[in-house]
């Protein structure tokens, strides 16, 4: 199959186009800064011959937008919310002007647009969307904004004969540098990946090898459009997250941190606490009651398996 990856370049569009080129696809990657074969020039915004890409081909997975590491000033925040909502309309014309437009559309959209919450488990159908709930810094309805306004530019996109799909993505857990696990094994290995604000707050996740079979998995099936959760089932508290890293990496001690802490920290490496504090306990309804089957459902083995990775790409 033909696959085009709008904003392919990042971590998850690197670890989607290595395995579906691994497996004998054809993968196009749309970028601002093509350097490599197989990518074009696109600008996120505006129609252009990068569009020829997606007349003919099978699938688009769009994974285009700023990344959501850095701090939610209201500058980023506004470049975050129009990279996604650009993305998606662009994307969407080129698929309605296309004479043979793809068969499926996956847009990428985060896991980050269900509420803040412990209590219960964020599926598709009975789960919390965010943005009201009480107790929480008022700002973090601005993630959930983002999100909400990315589903929506999809789902407004005139497509009559492309199936779409948006992509309520848990954090993708891969062993390549700069992703969200290597920052996570660096505050391990420096004895720092203890519980944060007490580490009741729950992560979500899916290993790397998970979301791309979950990706041609949703490519295959024409029965399923819409919402879809990628989460390993089984999301559990920070501390028993870091807990299960530290003891894969063999790293005994993880110092606990408070809120201010987390606050500094995530100061000096230019994010934000959202990203540490939110309580993100989504599951994947739609995904397991359509037949899908996780390799890695359970962190404490995927993190073994990729702390594995981890080090053999190391040495």
């Amino acid at each position: 199959m033909r696959f085009v990856l709008p904003g392919g370049t990042g971590q998850v569009g690197t670890v989607l186009k290595r395995a579906l080129a691994a497996a004998g696809h054809e993968v196009v990657v749309l970028t601002r800064r093509p350097a490599r074969p197989g990518e074009l020039a696109w600008d996120g915004r505006t129609l252009g011959p990068w569009a020829e890409a997606v007349d003919g081909s099978d699938v688009v997975v769009n994974l285009a937008g700023r990344s959501v590491s850095c701090r939610y000033t209201p500058v980023n925040l506004k470049a975050m919310m129009d990279s996604r909502v650009e993305s998606a309309r662009v994307v969407g014309e080129a698929i309605a002007t296309a004479a043979r437009p793809p068969r499926v559309w996956l847009q990428m959209s985060t896991a980050t647009v269900y509420a803040h919450r412990f209590d219960a488990p964020n599926d598709e159908a009975t789960g919390v969307i965010g943005g009201t709930e009480p107790g929480v810094p008022g700002y973090w309805s601005c993630s959930v904004d983002i999100a909400k306004a990315w589903e929506r530019e999809q789902e407004r996109a005139d497509t009559p004969h492309t199936r779409k799909v948006a992509l309520r993505s848990a954090m993708v857990m891969s062993p390549d540098p700069g992703g969200v696990l290597d920052v996570l094994l660096w505050l391990a290995r420096l004895g720092l990946g203890g519980p944060v604000a007490g580490g009741a707050q729950y992560v979500s996740w899916i290993h790397d090898r998970d979301f791309v079979r979950a990706v041609e998995f949703l490519a295959g099936r024409e029965d399923l459009a819409g919402p879809v959760n990628l989460a390993a089932p089984a999301p559990l508290p920070q501390r028993d997250f870091m807990r299960a890293l530290r003891k894969a990496w063999g790293m005994p001690v993880g110092l606990p941190a408070t809120a201010w802490m987390a606050e500094i920290g995530a100061f000096v490496l230019r994010s934000d606490t959202e990203l540490l504090l939110k309580s993100r306990r989504v599951v994947p309804g739609r995904l397991q009651e359509a037949g899908f089957s996780f390799d890695h459902p359970h962190w404490p083995e995927a993190a073994a398996d990729l702390v594995r990775r981890v080090r053999d790409r190391r040495s």
